[in-house]
């Protein structure tokens, strides 16, 4: 019975860990995607450098009712 108890409780502390982890992650499109469309139409191809370096590019699309650079190679979202 205690060791019943002993892997619920660690089951549901892995649980929670994971849902903190998940929340640093901002939601929505990042800030160069953004930029990218600043002054620019829906179907602009534009290119934008990544917070790591890499260079983008992609296509202005409304997304949320918002102007952004979606990539070349985006993945759709299920």
């Amino acid at each position: 019975m205690k060791l019943l108890k002993l892997v619920v409780v660690a089951t549901l502390i892995t649980g929670s860990l994971s849902a903190f982890a998940q929340q640093g992650r901002p939601n929505g499109p990042p800030p160069e995607a953004i930029e990218a469309c600043e002054d620019k139409s829906e179907g602009d191809s534009v290119s934008f450098e990544t917070r790591r370096g890499d260079s983008v590019e992609g296509t202005c699309e409304m997304v949320e009712e918002q102007l952004v650079a979606v990539p070349e190679n985006h993945r759709e979202q299920r």
